[in-house]
Formats: C-alpha cells, structure tokens, sequence
C-alpha cells in the first residue's frame, strides 16, 4: 500500500509543479504582490498630496485667524462680496469649497447658521477639520463665560496620553495588539486562500479522470481510498514547495527594495538589540527615528516568527487536508464542475466565518470565549489560532494547553473527516450521469 501510495503521491506532485501555470505564479506571484503593495503606497501618497482649497467668507466679528492651513487644505478668504458671487467665484475659480460664517449676535448663532457649499458631498477629512475649528472655539468662548482665561484654556486643551509599560518595566505602545492581529490575519488569509486554491485543484482533476473514464483503469491497480489520499497529500505538497518558494523569493525582493530605499537594517536591528528595554540608549538612531518608532519596531521584530511561520504550515497542511478531503469527494460525487456549485459553498462558508469573526474577536478580546472557540473549532481553527499567536505562548499570549489541544482536534477532524470523504470518494467516483443529492451522499456514508 505504501508503495502505490507513493508513486500517486510522486504522480500529483510533478504533475502541479511541472504544470506551466504553477511556474509562472511561482516567479510571478511575489513581484506582483510587492508590486501591488507598491502600487497602493505610491497612489495613496498621490491621492494625499491634492492639497484643497477652501474659501471663507466671513461676514461675523468671530473666527477670523482659525483657519490655519495644513498640510492636505489651505483657506483663502473673501471680503466684501455676497454669497452668491462668493459662490460663483469659488466655483468659477475651482476651489473644493466654501465657508460661509453669517453674520450675528454671538458666536453659539453664528455658528449654527455656518455654512460648508461644495459641489459634491464633502469629504469626510475636510468637514472633520471645520468642525474641530468651532468646536474648540465654542469650548473656549463658553468656559469664558465661566471666568476661564485664555491661557488657563490653553492648559484645559492640552492633549494627554497615558504611560504604558509592562510588569517588567519596558514600556509598551499603543495598538501594538491590532497590529499583531493584522500580522496573524495575513498568514490566516494566506491559508484559506491556499485551502480554497489547492482544494479547487483535488477536486477538478478528480473530475477530469472521472470524466475521462481513466479513473476507472487507475481504481483497477489501487484503492479508491489511495488514490484520494495521494492525489490530497501530493497537491498538499506542491502548496507547501510554492509557499517556500514565493517566502524566500519575497524576503530577498523585500531586502533589494529596503536596500535601493537606503534604509540601514543592520543599524536598526543592531539598536533595536542593544536597546535594555524601552528607555535604553537611542544612539545615532535616536536623530532620525524618535522612541515609539523604535518601540513599534521592536515589537514586530520581538513576535515569535518562527513560531508563527512552522504553525503557518502545520495548520495549512492539517487544514488542507481537512478540505481538500471535502473537495475530493465533492469531485468524485459530481460529473461536471457546474454541479460543485451547491455542494461549495457550505464549505467555503467556515473559513468565511473565520477570517470575518476572527478579526472582530482577535481585536476586542484575543483571549475571550469567541476567539478561544473559534480558534479550537477545527474548521476555523488554522485561521483563527494564527491570528491568536503573533502574540506568543504562554503569559500574555496562547496558554500552551489550547494550542495542543487546537492542533489535537484538527488531526481527529482530519482522520474522520477523511475516513467519511473516502466513503462518498469511493461509490461516487463510478457513478456517472446524476446530480447527488444531500440525502444521497448521507446515504453513501452508510455503504
């Protein structure tokens, strides 16, 4: 039996890696997708270079030198004009807007009777920042009112944020854990892409040799159940080739670009090593890179990437297994990739769920009932438990008992789900010219 498995197993895999689509995604896939990122950053800096022009008519006795220009909008102001023909000027002159401040008896009238004009809907930035304006300007003129000077005002505003550290007294920064979540979420997304690519790929070519009649000289020399397990098993690892593959070729395309960049790594790995703990000594880094920046640095390069890589591939592997098993007896089940269509969908629908509810959960709460169940529920779990271990085990992180325990359940799920796929596998592979029904495959299982 391990020999035929074997020569399948070897069969599916130089068949995926010698396939002419598998080595142009594998060369193309990560420059396309620095590329994309790339892209993104320079076209978000391109959309965030406009700079829009706001005119202000101001025909009250209040908020004349509010309006300072920032770095995305700049004011113009009109004087002695009406409304309309400020109107008129701001869109004869293609300004993105016009203030106009009415004149009135106090500022809390005037203020509610100011009015933005744009052409279309305003964008979300630009109002923010107007609102911001006569919000602090009502605050102050109200405290006023109270007896609150101008400079005690001044303290009243200033911005607070509160110190955060560890028990160990290293000081930590804010939003560190989204980030972490973020990281997990990628390599997550990674394997239900995986999952849904190379499962859709058991399943089509079970079709094919289903349709072609060769799966009925194949089933002469092995079992059907073999046959299964190798085509899972060896697709399984022409994944695992390309993932390498497109890891190591991604990290030296990252390396060329941070180096044609001009950015030191050795010089900031180095600080960040020789740093004792949040507050240690900044050296020559400390002139072009402040303290959080370096704090944020840190912490990405303190999560267990080892870790978080060799459980990116125990769980695409468990995980794939687990459906690429569904999507083999779905292939077996069916004559044609049209029919698949209601038998799918359930079971995309977990990993779906994973990603979304994962996210929420992971954000709020990484250690709450919702995100501990996702992450050992064995269809979600190699999405979840990824998201979960950026940040490490133990204290703080995973407890070690529900990592095992994750891993435990996904490999009793493999084994039965395999076992009961193997069953609809092997009286679905020679049947031919009906669409199954949910009641027949349930029917299958008992055979």
């Amino acid at each position: 039996m391990a020999g035929k498995l074997g020569l399948i197993i070897k069969r599916e895999y130089l068949a995926k890696v010698r396939n002419k689509s598998f080595i142009v995604m594998t060369i193309l896939s990560p420059i396309l997708i620095v590329g994309m990122i790339v892209l993104i950053a320079y076209l978000t800096k391109v959309n965030d270079s406009e700079k829009r022009v706001v005119a202000v008519l101001n025909e009250s006795g209040f908020l004349h030198r509010e309006f300072s220009t920032s770095e995305h909008t700049s004011f113009i102001q009109f004087e002695d004009i009406s409304l309309d023909k400020a109107k008129d000027s701001t869109s004869s002159m293609g300004l993105y807007g016009l203030l106009h401040i009415p004149d009135g008896k106090g500022l809390e009238q005037v203020a509610k009777t100011a009015y933005l004009y744009t052409k279309d809907n305003p964008n979300t930035q630009i109002t923010q920042q107007l609102e911001r304006v006569f919000q602090r300007k009502l605050r102050q003129n109200r405290l006023g009112d109270l007896g609150v000077s101008s400079e005690q005002f001044s303290d009243i505003e200033k911005p607070f944020e509160l110190n955060l550290a560890t028990f160990e007294g290293e000081k930590s920064v804010k939003g560190i854990t989204e980030i972490k979540a973020f990281i997990g979420g990628g390599f997550g997304y990674a394997i239900m892409m995986f999952i849904i690519i190379y499962g859709t790929f058991v399943m089509r070519s079970v079709i094919e040799e289903k349709t072609s009649r060769i799966i009925e000289v194949i089933i002469s020399s092995v079992k059907p159940f073999q046959l299964m397990l190798g085509k899972i098993i060896g697709t399984s690892l022409a994944g695992v080739t390309q993932f390498v593959i497109w890891l190591i070729s991604a990290s030296l395309l990252l390396f060329v670009v941070l180096l044609i960049s001009g950015i030191d790594i050795s010089a900031v790995m180095a600080e960040l090593q020789n740093t004792p703990g949040a507050m240690g000594g900044m050296s020559e880094l400390a002139n072009t890179l402040d303290e959080d920046t370096l704090l944020y640095a840190r912490e990405i390069v303190n999560i267990p990437w080892l870790l978080l890589i060799s459980s990116f591939l125990l769980y695409f592997v468990l995980g794939y297994f687990i459906y690429s098993s569904i999507y083999a007896a779905i292939g077996a089940a069916v004559d044609n990739e049209t029919d698949t269509q209601q038998f799918v969908f359930p079971v995309i629908l977990p990993l779906m769920l994973a990603i979304y509810v994962g996210f929420f959960s992971v954000f709020s709460n990484p250690h709450g009932p919702i995100a501990v169940g996702f992450s050992l529920f064995p269809l979600t779990s190699p999405i979840v438990m990824l998201m979960r271990l950026p940040a490490g085990i133990g204290e703080g992180g995973v407890p070690l008992w529900q990592l095992l325990l994750s891993i435990l359940l996904l490999i009793g799920s493999f084994l039965a789900i395999v076992f009961l796929a193997a069953k609809i596998y092997r009286v679905g592979i020679l049947m031919y010219g009906k669409r199954p029904t949910y009641k027949e495959l349930v029917k299958w299982l008992r055979y």
